[in-house]
């Protein structure tokens, strides 16, 4: 099991403070604004609450888990998928709010594997969060988006770009990932932003990005934030992009966690199970 350092997870804690001061910023200013509100807004409020669900890297998983299902209800407001009705900003707003009040709790306990420790739970806000989600999709209460049936990838098949420098891990990734669909791979991080450059520039994107954080040339984080910045000039937003998925073998789990920031969308740790990254690409709803 890594270990995690305790001052890395303390100052984490500290950013996802300030993350989620700016995000509540943006949502009063959202609630204020009514229906028609400014598009930057959400967007800055989007990625202000993503870096706050890398705080499972730390162990902290109810502050994960309601971080990922506030930003699944951002996501649908940034993609214009879901009006941003009063009622609705305000669900964000105490969701924020909870997320603060868990941060705060985490801080001031100050030890790395606390989550068992936080003694008020979260389920009211995210039933409140899922009210909100099955309203929109018209779904019973009960069911989370993350229950719902798997959406079958274009052609049926999958799109896969592995991004790995180990020839070991590269061979028993792209063996199990091509029995899915189509796997290319790259072997740096530069490689891989060539490559999906070239896959957006002919209108074959790929669904999945299993990415290694150590390489050579370009790591990790920085592939994952120029990859998200090829996607918004080609007006993809990152709800709608590839599903990118950090693999890493380093003790120092802090550099998973800052990827998040790049708006990744989860990681497994190395030796990769292969049980665990079916279970990704379900929960990304890639594969049945």
């Amino acid at each position: 099991m890594i270990k995690h350092d305790s001052e890395s997870a303390e100052r984490y804690l500290a950013e996802s403070r300030e993350y989620l001061a700016a995000a509540e910023t943006r949502l009063i200013a959202m609630e204020k604004g009514g229906p028609q509100i400014e598009e930057q807004l959400v967007h800055r409020a989007f990625r202000a609450v993503s870096p706050v669900q890398g705080d499972g890297v730390f162990d902290l998983e109810k502050i994960s888990d309601l971080a990922e299902r506030t930003n699944e209800v951002l996501a649908l407001i940034r993609s214009r998928e879901m009006l941003p009705t009063p009622g609705r900003v305000r669900v964000l707003l105490g969701a924020t709010e909870r997320l603060q009040e868990l941060i705060h709790s985490a801080g001031e306990r100050r030890q790395v594997n606390i989550a068992a420790d936080i003694a008020d739970d979260i389920a009211d806000t995210m039933a409140a969060l899922d009210r909100v989600l099955s309203e929109h999709r018209g779904r019973a209460p009960k069911q989370s988006v993350l229950e719902a049936g798997p959406k079958q990838p274009r052609g049926g098949e999958l799109r896969v770009l592995l991004v790995e420098d180990d020839f070991t891990s590269r061979l028993l990734l792209q063996t199990f990932l091509s029995s899915y669909g189509e796997c290319h791979v790259a072997v740096n991080g530069r490689e891989a932003v060539e490559a999906y450059g070239a896959a957006l520039g002919s209108g074959q994107r790929y669904d999945l990005i299993c990415m290694d954080i150590m390489m050579p040339e370009m790591d990790g984080r920085e592939a994952v934030g120029r990859l998200r910045a090829l996607e918004e000039k080609h007006g993809i937003l990152s709800t709608h992009g590839a599903k990118i998925l950090m693999t890493t073998a380093v003790d120092d789990m802090e550099s998973v966690s800052r990827c998040f920031e790049q708006l990744c969308d989860g990681y497994l740790k190395k030796p990769i199970d292969l049980a665990k990254l079916l279970a990704a690409m379900k929960t990304f709803q890639l594969v049945q």
